[in-house]
């Protein structure tokens, strides 16, 4: 009825990105599951305009090697640019750069630390599964990269539902030529990000970090709207 929470709440409110997987296989129907689920994202004019390529077993593995050699080689190849500009969005993506270190016990002046943890993303953080999203050349894209952003909250939402988890990970979206040869993509689609995916380890210490969100108030501007900012 109106106005009652659902079993949804709960998994929109409690999905976390863990940083280390158990390397159990997910079965085949729990990923065909969440592919269904995906799937049934809205997109403009119904385009469904993602490309979705999901490795596990040898050819995570195969892939994860290309991908650290190409970091260790300098091979970067983003089909997007990046940045955080110099302000606020800046500070959030450093205070969760710092809270991520403090996590796992890196000092900030351990180089070699930090390194190594950056390159974790690069082997999925030990998940034994990953989905890598393309996109076609749509316009200027944005309509396209927002259809493939909420196709990618389906699938995670997903993976929370069945006791399982992922990560979207934009770093895997820097070696796009790495990915797209390995995985025989036309040039013609655009490497957006991967998820990587799996049971995350409960007893991993990274895992227990919780990122905040701004209040309501930071990113809501409510017009004849009354009361929704009020808590009762």
């Amino acid at each position: 009825m109106p106005g009652t929470a659902s079993p949804f709440t709960d998994i929109a409110r409690s999905r976390r990105s863990p940083r280390r997987f158990l390397p159990t296989a997910l079965s085949p129907s729990d990923i065909r599951g969440v592919l269904e689920d995906a799937q049934t994202a809205p997109s403009n004019s119904n385009t469904q305009p993602w490309t979705v390529h999901v490795v596990s077993g040898a050819a995570r593995n195969a892939l994860a090697k290309e991908l650290l050699l190409a970091e260790e080689e300098g091979r970067t190849s983003p089909d997007f640019t990046d940045g955080y500009g110099e302000g606020i969005y800046l500070e959030r993506a450093q205070a969760l750069g710092a809270s991520h270190f403090r996590a796992r016990g890196i000092e900030r002046s351990d180089r070699d630390g930090r390194s190594a943890a950056v390159r974790e993303n690069l082997d999925f953080y030990g998940a034994p599964h990953a989905a890598f999203l393309f996109m076609p050349a749509l316009g200027d894209g944005v309509r396209t990269a927002g259809d493939i952003g909420m196709y990618a909250q389906n699938f995670l939402l997903s993976l929370s539902a069945r006791g399982l988890a992922g990560i979207p990970q934009t770093v895997l979206g820097v070696y796009a030529d790495t990915v797209r040869e390995f995985l025989s993509v036309s040039p013609e689609l655009k490497l957006l990000f991967g998820i990587s995916f799996g049971m995350a380890d409960p007893a991993a210490p990274v895992n227990s970090l919780r990122t905040e969100r701004v209040p309501l108030r930071r990113s809501v501007v409510l017009h004849d709207t009354p009361g929704v900012l009020e808590r009762p």
